[in-house]
């Protein structure tokens, strides 16, 4: 072979050996890339687990457990009354509980809506007196929730603006107001003159309705829509008498 013919030869196998080698980059990088890619879909969904509402989040969990334990806490009151023949007593406690239920279903219903399970409530710490301990407890938590808490806790989520949320907190602490006034003669009467309250409730049967949206807790029905949350009549129940 001359050499020009092999030099030729060697030229071409060169070429080839080069564009070989040259030749899969291309493929290279489109198959990194894409492999990039598939990484960082898999790692969007662990941003997207980060809470879009946190604060919101965290105040409905402690609302929701609140509630949890104040109904559990009202119907243990209820419980005691009737035993003792406070027959109204625990009419007023069990339509409390009520109330607090209605407050309890619509804050793990919001919880869920927002990718959360609402958390499982210790009830063990849970302690029950005698009546006149209860209504006593009963008097100074409402008025504490009313006060104090709700302020608070509209305050905290009130910059994630969500609406839902804030719409139903807003009704609860409305419903806590009605509690109040339901129990405010309770204040001045567990004290020295606990016997002479005894007697009011015994005297005086009352009718206690609960909305099944907002908690709105009356003795009589309004005339037309609920005063809190405007629903019409027919969200009212009639609690049972214990």
């Amino acid at each position: 072979m001359n050499s020009k013919v092999w030099e030729s030869s060697a030229c071409l196998w060169l070429f080839a050996a080069l564009f070989g080698l040259f030749g899969h980059i291309a493929p290279l990088q489109a198959e990194e890339a894409e492999t990039e890619k598939l990484q960082s879909a898999e790692l969007q969904p662990e941003e997207s687990k980060k809470p879009q509402y946190p604060e919101t989040i965290a105040v409905l969990q402690m609302l929701y457990g609140g509630e949890v334990r104040a109904r559990y806490r009202y119907l243990e009151f209820a419980k005691v009354a009737k035993a003792d023949g406070h027959e109204n007593i625990a009419y007023l406690f069990k339509a409390i509980a009520h109330s607090e239920a209605v407050h309890e279903k619509n804050f793990s219903r919001i919880l869920e809506s927002l990718g959360t399970k609402a958390a499982t409530v210790d009830l063990s710490s849970i302690k029950i007196e005698t009546t006149k301990e209860n209504l006593k407890y009963a008097t100074e938590v409402e008025l504490s929730e009313i006060d104090t808490e709700y302020p608070r806790y509209i305050h905290r989520v009130s910059p994630e603006k969500h609406l839902v949320a804030l719409e139903y907190i807003n009704y609860a602490w409305e419903a806590e107001r009605q509690h109040r006034e339901l129990i405010k003669e309770i204040q001045s009467g567990t004290g020295m003159f606990f016997s002479m309250l005894l007697e009011h409730f015994r005297k005086n049967d009352s009718t206690y309705y609960v909305n099944q949206n907002c908690g709105a807790t009356v003795t009589e029905l309004p005339l037309d829509r609920c005063p809190i949350c405007h629903k019409p009549l027919d969200t009212y129940i009639v609690v049972p008498a214990p």
